[in-house]
C-alpha cells in the first residue's frame, strides 16, 4: 500500500497560542499511521501566524482525511483545520 502527503493548514485560536507548543501537541495527538514530515509557520494578518503541516498517511485509509481533520481540530489551541493539498508519495 502506498502513502499520500497532505498539506494541512492549522490556524490557532488566537495570537497568544505558542506555535512551537502547538506543534508538539499535534505530534503527540497523532496515531502511528500519521507522520509529520515538515512544519512551516506562515503569516496570516495582524501579528497572527499559522502552521502549514506536511503529514504522510496510508493511501487507502478508510474515511480519507476525516479522522485526521477531527484529531487536529480537537487539539487544544487549534482554531481551524483545512486540508490544502493531497498528493501521492512516490518511493523507490
Amino acid at each position: 500500500m502506498g502513502k499520500v502527503v497532505l498539506v494541512v493548514r492549522v490556524n490557532p485560536q488566537s495570537d497568544e497560542v505558542n506555535l512551537d507548543e502547538l506543534v508538539d501537541k499535534i505530534k503527540h495527538a497523532l496515531p502511528s499511521q500519521y507522520d509529520v514530515m515538515k512544519v512551516e509557520k506562515f503569516y496570516i494578518a495582524f501579528g497572527l501566524h499559522g502552521l502549514r503541516i506536511y503529514i504522510t498517511m496510508p493511501e487507502e485509509y478508510e474515511g480519507g482525511t476525516y479522522e485526521l481533520e477531527n484529531l487536529l481540530s480537537n487539539v487544544d489551541g487549534v482554531g481551524s483545520v483545512d486540508v490544502e493539498y493531497i498528493t501521492r508519495l512516490f518511493t523507490d
